[in-house]
């Protein structure tokens, strides 16, 4: 109880503070918590639930965003789960689509309701992995007394942005751990493991949707954000991550207009080449499928012919 106190009183006092906010993203958080949303670290309720047609509505929305994700959900509950973390996926507003977690770790998760249908936004719960993530669009890690509400400030929780086929916020993937001992420096190492995770969600999302086009993989000064194009048959960029949206002045959100890559990225002998670009994307498909022209085809997806008219005229050998 007088920790939870001194956390109550550490809040208000943060918040009550004209400058706190300007000095630090997580006191801008607390600051949006109680003049934005009107939240009271004291409060003690669980999650408000999202249930019954509501869930089922959302379910079905992202079902094939689901599809793709859940494999790499596996993957990094395989790296994590044995340590007492929780992978959790959500939707934009908050809400917790999918869930891994050991049955030894259930009750404490289901505790703190950290469950299917929960709705973690931090207008709902403050600061806090999920919710600040999805406020800030950013990488985020929570770690225990940087939670709002009081009664949150038992887990960590590290979270990572999931980005749609047209550059808008789609998802969250966070990482929540049970163990009072958790360290910050275990944190930073599980963060790393779920930006990774949740850039790969975002590639094969996009992948899949714009599974008629190839893929064109740009450069990027960020090197853990998804960089794709799609183009079609007639060389026209159809579709573009929000990365690659940044990184070559095309509007950050929303259907793109078809426009010619050789526009876009240019057909100077420089490292945004269209030609080089195209040439790397190859020869990354062709190494990954060890030599095999019809999987590298396959991977690109066009057709076989398709692919050895394009290594002919990129100068690729057989």
């Amino acid at each position: 109880m007088p920790r939870t106190s001194a956390h109550i009183e550490k809040v208000m006092e943060v918040t009550s503070s004209p400058s706190a906010a300007a000095r630090s993203r997580l006191a801008a958080s607390w600051r949006r918590s109680v003049d934005k949303h009107g939240l009271d670290p004291a409060h003690n309720r669980g999650p408000e639930r999202v249930e019954g047609s509501h869930l089922r509505d959302r379910l079905e929305q992202f079902d094939k965003f689901m599809t793709v994700a859940s494999p790499r959900l596996d993957r990094l509950f395989g790296l994590v789960g044995q340590s007492g973390c929780a992978v959790l996926l959500t939707d934009n507003d908050g809400v917790i689509l999918d869930q891994r977690f050991s049955e030894a770790d259930a009750p404490v998760f289901a505790a703190w309701g950290l469950s299917v249908g929960a709705d973690w936004s931090e207008a709902r719960e403050g600061t806090n992995g999920i919710g600040t993530c999805l406020a800030e669009q950013r990488r985020v890690i929570i770690h225990r007394d940087e939670h709002f509400l009081a009664r949150n400030t038992a887990m960590s929780c590290i979270d990572a942005p999931i980005f749609g086929a047209e550059g808008q916020i789609l998802a969250a993937l966070d990482v929540s751990s049970a163990r009072a001992d958790q360290t910050e420096g275990f944190n930073r190492l599980i963060g790393a493991q779920v930006a990774q995770t949740a850039r790969a969600i975002e590639e094969a999302n996009f992948r899949a949707s714009f599974a008629g086009a190839r893929i064109v993989v740009a450069e990027s000064e960020d090197a853990e954000a998804a960089t794709l194009l799609a183009v079609d048959d007639h060389d026209l960029v159809i579709g573009a991550t929000r990365e690659a949206r940044r990184a070559f002045g095309l509007n950050m959100q929303g259907a793109l207009t078809p426009r010619p890559a050789a526009d876009i990225l240019g057909r100077e002998d420089g490292p945004t080449g269209f030609e080089k670009a195209e040439r790397a994307a190859v020869i990354r498909a062709l190494a990954r499928a060890e030599g095999n022209v019809s999987q590298a085809a396959r991977a690109l997806g066009i057709g076989r012919a398709t692919l050895y008219r394009r290594m002919k005229r990129l100068g690729l050998g057989d």
